[in-house]
């Protein structure tokens, strides 16, 4: 996992913003978008739902690409994956 400042200065390849939306919203948004990464991409969800910051790392490893970490922003969180297949 990197820590904070490398997350903050990480450019993600695809952005999802799925702020505003419940779970599972922002999962299916970044299950969709994750097509549009090739492999060694990155991935950033901005989500409010608190939800996703557990959602999208437990899904990232079951899937096998490698969840990079998340940054607290004011009332939502940026989560970081690494597309690894």
């Amino acid at each position: 996992m990197l820590n904070q400042e490398e997350l903050k200065n990480l450019k993600a390849d695809k952005v999802i913003d799925a702020r505003g939306t419940a779970c599972p919203g922002p999962l299916l948004a970044a299950k969709r978008a994750l097509a549009e990464v090739s492999v060694g991409g990155i991935m950033e969800i901005m989500s409010s739902d608190e939800g996703t910051t557990k959602d999208i790392p437990k899904w990232a490893n079951k899937m096998g690409h490698e969840f990079l970490g998340i940054v607290e922003e004011a009332g939502y969180w940026r989560i970081f994956m690494k597309k690894m297949k």
